[in-house]
């Protein structure tokens, strides 16, 4: 994963090899009018530390400044994924309606594929109508182990 912060705030928790890894690199740049630069910051420390907790079944949820950067329209499905409970699923259409769009499921699933705050914004909570695992920017097969971490199935 890369981890990337702006002014105290966390921009970016996403994985390194995505389909969409130029464009959302592009979007956080050009957004926050800055360019990446490899440091550490106590954002990020702290997102390590937190994210090491999830990893291990130590932490549900996270307290971290979070900093989106994308349309309005992104910003709400976002927000409507945080509101999915730990341990859960929905499918976009759930998600839709959640957020007042209940028509708009095609640029719902969209926008959760711009996520680039991945576990801390759970997008990984959003499965196919039909229960099945659908895409997730990181690969079905980390998709399922996230949510078998939630759903305590490692131990």
């Amino acid at each position: 994963m890369l981890l990337g912060s702006y002014e105290g705030k966390l921009c970016m928790a996403d994985w390194k090899y995505r389909r969409m890894r130029t464009t959302i690199d592009k979007r956080l740049q050009v957004g926050l009018n800055a360019e990446y630069v490899e440091e550490r910051s106590e954002v990020i420390e702290q997102t390590i530390t937190q994210l090491k907790e999830y990893f291990t079944g130590e932490r549900k949820s996270f307290d971290i400044s979070l900093l989106t950067v994308g349309t309005d329209f992104q910003k709400s499905v976002w927000q409507g994924l945080m509101k999915i409970p730990y341990g859960t699923t929905a499918s976009y259409l759930e998600l839709s309606k959640n957020i007042g769009s209940a028509k708009a499921v095609r640029a719902v699933a969209s926008a959760n594929g711009a996520n680039a705050i991945s576990i801390l914004i759970p997008c990984h909570r959003i499965i196919g109508s039909n229960g099945d695992l659908v895409g997730y920017a990181g690969g079905l097969v980390a998709k399922k182990k996230l949510l078998e971490i939630e759903n305590n199935l490692l131990s």
